[in-house]
């Protein structure tokens, strides 16, 4: 009988947004697969390092706990072979994560496994599998960033942030404000903010993790997942941002209007697991104090013709 995950989250983790593999991801490119093969069997037993996804995959998973009810399924994906990745599931064990589903591929792409697994949300630090992702509308995926030097939340709830415009919504209103500029970005959204924003490559993912907070056994306010946006926007821009979201019927716990302001500051106060962001220039910063992660646009958006703002 197949198995119904319509109500459970399922993310799609690459062994290299989980652990740190990039010296063995080094010999793989630099000296090719017969000596990284040898490595990974000499190294079988040695523990890997965390990677940039570990703690938001480890807190996700022990919210399967409060819920007393598998509310979350994690797959970790890879193109190793089930020899080589042997290292990997040693891992796993040895961290007690409660992954039952393994995708060893031994050098294809992970991309044409998403829809096959159901996954709801991808994460990978493979530029071409995730804008595969991205462009099929399969899921969200990001390209997730090199781990921030010193983070370790002790804050036992999952906490996850995104930015707003193409990402959370479409890139309608971003394009609008780098080509047109701020006060017609401003006076459009002023004049439609009774219109919902249209959904962008999050938006879906989102609404799920909104339903996923109905299976804690605590109210809405005190759950142990806590989503949060932080954004750019600000007055008069703002008040669309909170009606699109009324009108999904999702609720978030906190939003952020920064007006330009800079993004790590608020992401390192709120110690967030992963920040979702479209533009390199604030994933930069943001990467240095939380787990962070790019929402590429799709190949045919605009956005890819303008040069970004700095």
């Amino acid at each position: 009988m197949p198995v119904d995950l319509s109500e459970i989250l399922v993310v799609g983790v690459s062994t290299r947004a989980l652990f740190d593999l990039e010296e063995e991801n080094k010999i793989f490119e630099e000296q090719g697969i017969e000596v990284f093969r040898k490595h990974q069997l000499d190294n079988e037993n040695e523990l890997l390092l965390t990677g940039t996804a570990f703690y938001l995959v480890r807190s996700l998973l022990e919210l399967n706990k409060v819920a007393k009810k598998k509310i979350v399924e994690v797959v970790v994906m890879s193109r190793n072979s089930p020899e080589t990745g042997m290292r990997v599931l040693n891992t796993m064990e040895k961290y007690n994560l409660d992954i039952t589903r393994v995708a060893f591929t031994g050098g294809e792409p992970l991309a044409p496994y998403i829809n096959a697994y159901d996954i709801d949300l991808f994460l990978s630090k493979d530029q071409k599998d995730v804008q595969t992702v991205i462009d099929s509308g399969e899921c969200a995926a990001a390209l997730i960033y090199n781990p921030p030097t010193s983070f370790s939340s002790l804050d036992p709830r999952v906490k996850i942030a995104f930015d707003a415009d193409a990402v959370l919504f479409s890139d309608d209103s971003e394009y609008r404000f780098k080509t047109e500029g701020m006060d017609s970005f401003h006076k459009y959204e002023k004049e439609h903010e009774d219109d919902a924003l249209a959904e962008g490559p999050f938006a879906k993912l989102l609404i799920k993790l909104s339903k996923i907070q109905e299976h804690l056994p605590m109210r809405i306010e005190y759950s142990p997942l806590r989503l949060a946006i932080v954004t750019a926007r600000n007055a008069p821009s703002h008040k669309r941002v909170i009606k699109t979201l009324r009108k999904w019927g999702v609720y978030v716990d906190e939003v952020y209007f920064l007006g330009g302001l800079a993004k790590d500051k608020i992401l390192k106060a709120m110690e967030a697991h992963i920040f979702f962001d479209d533009q390199d220039y604030h994933l930069i910063e943001s990467s240095k104090v939380v787990p962070s992660a790019k929402v590429p646009y799709l190949s045919k958006s605009k956005l890819n013709n303008i040069e970004p703002i700095n």
